[in-house]
């Protein structure tokens, strides 16, 4: 055993913390159920929100991957006018955050908005427009937010397999529809997978975008149980079945993509020929890739803008610079805390390449499959209870003159959740970095006598500039877009961006809630813009 090695896996052990807290505390709460907790979720809650989770899963998951798929396929494959502007402006929606999306429909197309206060001004009372607050509304709106997963992953692999592959089956006598359905569909099925998985569990997750729609999933009924009943028993054992749904939904992708291995062609794609369109398919392909970018990002744009511009002068005040530099703290916090976590559990995980360093390496990192009222809750119980146990023996050493402590509805609180969802966020980009730095760098540094945290110091950081500026990039937008976590675990009063954006939503006032709303968006567009900037889709 070499010197020191338990100590490097001791720190990675502890950063397993955060993303096992919550799951050790809802097995905690399966082990002592309270049937009158399951029996009142069995009659109220579970007859309602299971069918509605299942339906929305598969609903969103299915049109995702149909946009997403189709999309790349016309985007990589086929040539068309305005094609070299969309292989990255689809990737936009990215930037919006399902939630955003999600009140810009209601406040627009629902029976008060201006697009039905028109039709009935139009063509009278009986003009009739289908409801946007119903499930068929909820799954083209989270589609129409979570498709680039799909779009993203789907491209790459069009363009790695290469066209080669559809021309040879085109030599062997198949159609061009034929190629793609036998011969390009299959060797791209992986990573469409990846990303209808990916889509699922975005879904599975999100509370923002439900809640607008007053559409009651897996986790409206967790916060409602929380914040309303006040029952911690309760949210805890919804969480275990969302946790069980998560599951479910992560060995699903991982069977479908078993025994997938297919070869990359990437350099013979670059040469292939795109293949042509006859001129009404042209405009057909020029027409669906238009509509699903004015649906999905310019038109809601535009939207919030009109909103922003009309409320600015009589909404924005002092608070929102509070807003602002709470959003900040938190984002920026998180950030630093997520970035030198990631940065120690890469450098343990590249210095200590055993099978126990990476299971530590999965537990930590399993975080962003967990869902963030699931997370929050899973974390804050035990937080409490730790809370309560604490001021006890400080009343029982010092009686009246204890001081009191307050663990929860603090920023420990917040920043221990966000580091168990974000972690692998920040995460993959600094072990990716990390493989570029030769094993050679590190044995010169070590026969200069750096070893230990000092080559981690000295020798790995400076190195990994561009990557730990990367992961404090994402995981900055992504706290800046969090809702849940935020909500559910932030100190009493501290309101950020995307906390008012909840609050002016769920009181209906949409134009209000366009304000942080713009804001978010124009933070969220960074790592789209970093994209872009590197060429990935530049064909």
């Amino acid at each position: 055993m070499r010197r020191g090695r338990w100590r490097w896996i001791a720190i990675a052990a502890l950063l397993c913390v955060p993303a096992l807290v919550p799951v050790l505390s809802i097995v905690a709460a399966f082990a002592a159920p309270d049937l009158d907790i399951w029996r009142h979720l069995a009659q109220h809650i579970l007859p309602q929100v299971v069918p509605n989770t299942l339906k929305l899963v598969v609903g969103v998951a299915l049109l995702s991957g149909v946009l997403g798929t189709s999309l790349a396929w016309l985007t990589a494959m086929c040539e068309f006018p305005g094609r070299r502007f969309f292989d990255w402006a689809l990737l936009l929606p990215l930037a919006i955050p399902t939630y955003v999306l999600a009140f810009v429909a209601v406040g627009f197309l629902d029976f008060a908005g201006p697009l039905q206060s028109w039709l009935r001004a139009v063509f009278g009372s009986s003009a009739w427009f289908p409801p946007i607050r119903s499930t068929g509304g909820t799954i083209v709106v989270m589609s129409l937010a979570l498709y680039p997963y799909v779009y993203l992953l789907a491209r790459s692999a069009f363009l790695t397999q290469g066209r080669r592959a559809l021309e040879a089956a085109r030599t062997l006598g198949l159609s061009a529809a034929a190629g793609a359905w036998r011969v390009a569909l299959p060797m791209a099925r992986p990573w469409i997978a990846g990303g209808i998985a990916l889509v699922g569990m975005e879904t599975l997750a999100d509370f923002g975008a439900v809640s607008v729609f007053n559409y009651d999933t897996f986790t409206t009924a967790i916060y409602r149980v929380w914040s309303g009943l006040f029952s911690m028993s309760a949210a805890l054992q919804l969480s275990g079945v969302l946790l069980l749904f998560v599951v479910i939904a992560l060995l699903i992708e991982r069977r479908s993509r078993a025994g997938a291995r297919f070869a990359s062609s990437r350099d013979a794609s670059r040469e292939a020929p795109r293949m042509s369109l006859s001129p009404a398919r042209q405009v057909a392909a020029l027409a669906f890739v238009s509509l699903v970018f004015l649906l999905a990002f310019a038109l809601p744009v535009l939207q919030l803008a009109h909103w922003a511009v009309a409320r600015a002068a009589s909404d924005f005040d002092a608070r929102y610079f509070g807003f602002v530099a709470r959003s900040l703290v938190l984002a920026g916090g998180g950030a630093a805390l997520i970035v030198v976590a990631s940065l120690l559990l890469a450098y343990i995980g590249r210095r200590e390449p055993h099978r126990c360093t990476r299971i530590l390496v999965r537990l930590a990192t399993m975080g962003y499959a967990i869902p963030g009222t699931v997370l929050a809750i899973g974390l804050l119980v035990p937080v409490i209870v730790l809370n309560n146990t604490l001021q006890e023996a400080l009343r029982s050493w010092l009686g009246p003159a204890a001081p009191t402590i307050m663990l929860h509805g603090t920023l420990f609180t917040v920043l221990l959740a966000y580091a168990a969802r974000f972690l692998a966020v920040g995460f993959n980009p600094v072990e990716s970095g990390l493989h570029r730095v030769t094993r050679s760098i590190d044995e010169a540094a070590i026969s200069l006598g750096v070893t230990g945290a000092a080559l981690l110091r000295k020798v790995h950081a400076p190195l990994l500039r561009t990557s730990l500026a990367t992961a404090a990039t994402l995981v900055f937008v992504d706290i800046m877009k969090e809702m849940p976590i935020t909500l559910i675990a932030r100190p009493f009063g501290w309101e950020t961006l995307a906390v008012r954006v909840f609050e002016m939503t769920a009181e209906g006032e949409w134009e209000r809630a366009a304000l942080p709303a713009v804001a978010i968006v124009l933070t969220g567009l960074i790592p789209v813009a970093m994209l872009t900037r590197r060429g990935a889709y530049v064909a």
